[in-house]
């Protein structure tokens, strides 16, 4: 964990985030909150929180989104565990949680009967739907990305794609702390907490919206983005002669000049069907296929050192691992080393920002499950033997 030096300099110092969350979303929110200061503490199951056991793709998950956190392993099923759960929430100003209402309601952990009994405090609710006809389903990020129609946005006509990424949780994750954010500062005038829902539906809806209002505005249907209609002269992929891959985008007048200057593309200067953007978009057909022969004609290392002199928009494709040789993902402050439980180390970036020219960045490690129980109960005012029946021991 950071050191109290370190931490009086990040902007959620002294703020305490109770989390009660799993898989993605939740975690994110509670992760970014964390990178950002706060103390926030995990309260897991004496068995643990499920993502911790997850293998494949999600052997990434549980370690990723919850580091810098502190454990705590309670017993909810029994009554000393739930009133240790709510001396913990008495002393903290957000409870974050990503389960359903019905069992939230069980528990006596719903949004109004925490503010019955902690007034102060700030209920942040990662769910699938929001206040809806849906808000009884259960949703995943591919669920949404296909009701939402971002899956049919990213693939093909007839063949629908999720995004390569979880995109949906981590940007829910993101508005959650958005709403936390505006109830710390509201509550600063009315000493009062609020009630915070995020869903992971609405989140897919604001992702693909420029594509709604598209419709809206036009009433014409958006296709598919391998399909789109190119707003710009040259915005595609070429291979290189040595057998890589390129994104080039020629998108305004000067980087069209200068483009074809620097690779000798004299037929294109002057022609009278390449006077302006709209007649080279029109002339799209022609004009890529002789660009692309120009482009394999280049390595890939010299192709991006002109376009870097052109300061033309271009970009290789990376695979995620590759970023880990990224001269930019590599500067000071640009990723972070973070312990896992089994003692191994990883890289990850830091949140996406600065700060008076700083990273947001802090020492962040995965807690070990239940590592920080008996010191966080203790520090309540709770004895070794009520700790125990908390524990569920």
């Amino acid at each position: 964990m950071p050191s109290p030096a370190a931490d009086t300099e990040m902007p959620l110092t002294g703020i305490r985030v109770v989390e009660m969350s799993h898989m993605v979303m939740g975690p994110s929110c509670g992760m970014i909150l964390a990178l950002m200061g706060a103390e926030v503490i995990k309260v897991e199951p004496p068995a643990g929180d499920k993502t911790r056991a997850l293998g494949g793709m999600g052997v990434s998950f549980f370690p990723l989104f919850n580091r810098g956190k502190r454990s705590v392993t309670l017993d909810l099923k029994t009554g000393a565990g739930q009133e240790a759960l709510h001396r913990l929430l008495a002393s903290a100003d957000v409870f974050l949680e990503n389960f359903r209402d019905e069992s939230l309601a069980r528990q006596g952990l719903a949004p109004d009967q925490l503010r019955a009994r902690h007034p102060h405090l700030i209920t942040a609710g990662h769910k699938g739907f929001l206040t809806g006809p849906y808000a009884h389903r259960p949703a995943l990020d591919e669920v949404v990305q296909m009701l939402g129609g971002l899956a049919y946005m990213t693939g093909p006509t007839g063949r629908p794609l999720r995004v390569g990424s979880s995109a949906n949780d981590i940007m829910g994750g993101m508005f959650g702390v958005i709403g936390i954010l505006a109830a710390l500062m509201q509550r600063r005038n009315t000493g009062r907490g609020q009630e915070i829902r995020v869903g992971l539906f609405e989140n897919c809806l604001l992702l693909v919206a420029q594509h709604m209002v598209q419709f809206e505005l036009s009433g014409q249907s958006a296709p598919p983005m391998p399909e789109r209609i190119h707003a710009w002269p040259v915005y595609d992929i070429f291979e290189t002669a040595d057998g890589e891959n390129m994104f080039i985008g020629v998108v305004t007048q000067g980087h069209w000049d200068a483009f074809c200057e620097t690779f000798e593309l004299t037929d294109f200067v002057g022609h009278p069907e390449l006077q302006d953007a709209t007649q080279r978009i029109e002339a799209r057909n022609w004009t890529i296929p002789i660009i692309a022969r120009r482009m394999g004609q280049e390595t890939m290392a010299a192709l991006r050192d002109k376009l870097e002199k052109l300061n033309i928009p271009f970009a290789p494709i990376n695979r995620p691992e590759d970023l880990f040789d990224d001269p930019h993902v590599l500067r000071p402050g640009g990723l972070t080393e973070s312990r896992n439980v089994d003692g191994k180390t990883f890289r990850a970036p830091v949140l996406p920002m600065e700060v008076n020219g700083r990273p947001v960045d802090r020492q962040t490690d995965v807690p070990v499950l239940g590592a920080d129980t008996d010191d966080i109960l203790a520090e309540l005012g709770l004895e070794t033997e009520q700790i125990a029946l908390a524990k569920g021991n």
